[in-house]
């Protein structure tokens, strides 16, 4: 989850998304073309930033919104 200055958070919830269409990381990796390590970055919220590109195909293959992907907390909620 990376967190701004402010305590504000971006949080993935590709892991949600993964089980509720029962793929592995592996698969989803193979389907979009990342390596395994990338995918795995991103899913653990340790990512830095995410192409567009990426985005696009991770939602092309789990059939979601980037909004189904990605959520927003300010530093004032709870995370």
């Amino acid at each position: 989850m990376p967190a701004d200055e402010e305590g504000a958070t971006i949080m993935v919830k590709l892991d949600d998304l993964l089980h509720d269409r029962r793929m592995t990381l592996t698969e989803l990796a193979e389907r979009v073309g990342l390596t395994l390590a990338n995918l795995s970055i991103l899913k653990t919220g340790k990512a830095k930033a995410i192409r567009f590109s990426t985005l696009a195909a991770i939602c092309r293959e789990l059939e979601c919104q980037p909004g189904d992907l990605l959520s927003y907390a300010d530093g004032s909620e709870s995370v």
